[in-house]
């Protein structure tokens, strides 16, 4: 049995988890987790034993000097809980990690564990997926889930997702069976400009979980950076005109499948977002603490410190490399939707992993990017010629211009 001492009671707990890896293109969906962590200064009082789901060969671990001292930070998983104030304050579950490497079944009965323990009433699982999608317009994002009867209380969609999965799908189906209500999120990222960070795509996810959930979360520089973001793929875009022509192909489609939705419940959600956030609202109390009956905070059980810092974004190669590869090793059709921008905007390069349609496509490819202790994840930054897709990506990517038809459970 899990016992939770130095946690609090919490009040209409909501928990939202994201996993690096396979289901998190451009790291949209970890990210969007880890900023609500920073923003409400989320305390860690739990962590899933590394070596019960994860092969250290694969997420390898770190090295790292706390005061001249010599300390290793683990692949895991880690679970933090804040509470979010305003009229009806309510208390969010964080749940950020590495898609573990085995033992699925039992990872997900030991978050399942705590969600019960916790009281949670809701699951939030957030993924990212790459999908024909251009840069220029709003990031799609779909929410579905399996039980009927919330698809339609929430207005979500139903999914009928068949094929390959990742621990977004097994979660929520883990979920389903536990009798615990669960919704996916699923940004799509441009299959054409994959390297991570893509702070417009975390923007997005954000932005479907205050609808989802009815809350407010403050984006700090998410916006500035999601508008810098898409000015260095402007730019880098401009540069080639077969990309340039690709993308207009993409937006011409994209405006043409949702011509007749471009109103009504669209512009009130918006609309409803902008008074939400011109109310304001926020925190209740302190960093990381819940307020007692007394008035005095609480802080949670910490986690050990550390952490795993990420290597810049890759430049430009000039030589050829293999496909993209996913968390787990496997190649994959990236971009898939799961920080700020660096300047320099993302790399935007030709790729040739699909087949070329009667434009032929550019002979270079993306390379694999090295992300430290993630082992061989790494989202290419490749830009793939018109007309190129994989195979091998968890999505249906028939339509390329709604995420809905490509986002899996």
């Amino acid at each position: 049995m899990i016992e939770l001492e130095g946690v609090p009671e919490l009040i209409d707990p909501v928990m939202v988890a994201a996993f690096e890896g396979w289901n998190d293109a451009g790291d949209a969906a970890s990210t969007a987790v880890a900023h609500l962590d920073r923003e409400w200064k989320g305390e860690v009082f739990a962590a899933l034993d590394a070596e019960d789901y994860y092969d250290f060969q694969v997420n390898r671990p770190t090295v790292w000097l706390d005061g001249g001292v010599r300390k290793i930070t683990w692949p895991t998983t880690r679970l933090s809980v804040v509470r979010v104030g305003g009229e009806k304050p309510r208390d969010l579950v964080l749940v950020r990690g590495i898609e573990p490497s085995m033992r699925w079944r039992s990872f997900c009965n030991e978050l399942l564990g705590f969600a019960h323990e916790l009281g949670v009433e809701l699951v939030v699982i957030m993924g990212a997926l790459l999908g024909d999608t251009p840069h220029t317009r709003p990031v799609p994002v779909s929410g579905v889930t399996s039980d009927a009867d919330l698809a339609r209380t929430m207005d979500l969609e139903e999914t009928k997702y068949e094929g390959p999965t990742g621990i977004v799908g097994i979660l929520q189906e883990a979920c389903t069976h536990a009798g615990v209500p669960a919704v996916s999120l699923w940004a799509a990222v441009p299959h054409y400009v994959s390297q991570p960070p893509n702070p417009k795509a975390t923007l997005a996810l954000l932005n479907r979980l205050e609808d989802l959930i009815d809350l407010r979360i403050p984006l700090g520089e998410l916006p500035e950076d999601a508008r810098a973001w898409q000015l260095g793929v402007d730019q880098l875009a401009a540069e080639d005109s077969e990309v340039a022509e690709y993308v207009q192909t993409l937006e011409e489609a994209r405006d043409t499948a949702e011509l007749p939705e471009a109103s009504g419940e669209a512009i009130a959600r918006e609309f409803e977002r902008y008074l939400r956030r011109r109310d304001g609202g926020g925190p209740a109390t302190g960093a990381g603490s819940h307020a007692t009956e007394s008035g005095e905070p609480t802080s949670y059980l910490r986690d050990t410190p550390g952490g795993r810092t990420r290597p810049p974004m890759a430049q430009r190669p000039e030589s050829d490399t293999g496909q993209d590869a996913g968390e787990d090793g496997e190649s994959r059709q990236e971009p898939e939707t799961d920080e700020a921008a660096d300047g320099t905007g993302p790399d935007v390069r030709a790729d040739e992993s699909g087949p070329k349609d009667s434009k032929g496509s550019k002979g270079s490819k993306g390379s694999k990017d090295s992300k430290g202790s993630k082992g061989s994840k790494g989202a290419s930054g490749a830009a793939k010629a018109p007309g190129s897709t994989d195979s091998s990506d968890p999505s249906d990517s028939s339509s390329s211009s709604d995420a809905s038809d490509s986002s899996e459970d």
